[in-house]
């Protein structure tokens, strides 16, 4: 069987979510296991190229991974955030938060 998935960059071990962003994830029928996946496969095109680079630097040195997702439009925007942090061996990182940028 074939993958088409990109590999996981990093490792996740305490996935946590604030009760607000699990709102707007079930509200805009979006799935918790997409969006980690996307965060872990570096899917970070929403971001801007500073925080891109910065991401992939993480992967590698094992500071904070942060993205941002829309899960509105354009003109309404509804941006959920996952943070990994704590690094633990490299590429394992032991909490990621899924919240609001204003849960932050």
């Amino acid at each position: 069987q074939i993958c088409d998935e990109p590999p996981a960059l990093f490792s996740l071990v305490n996935v946590v979510a604030t009760p607000a962003a699990l709102a707007l994830i079930q509200e805009r029928g979006a799935s918790v296991q997409q969006l980690l996946t996307r965060h872990q496969t570096g899917d970070w095109q929403e971001l801007c190229e500073e925080d891109r680079n910065a991401n992939w630097q993480a992967v590698f040195i094992g500071n904070r991974i942060l993205s941002e997702f829309n899960l509105g439009s354009a003109d309404r925007p509804a941006k959920i955030w996952i943070i990994s942090e704590g690094h633990q061996p490299v590429q394992m990182y032991s909490v990621t938060t899924i919240l609001l940028p204003e849960d932050y």
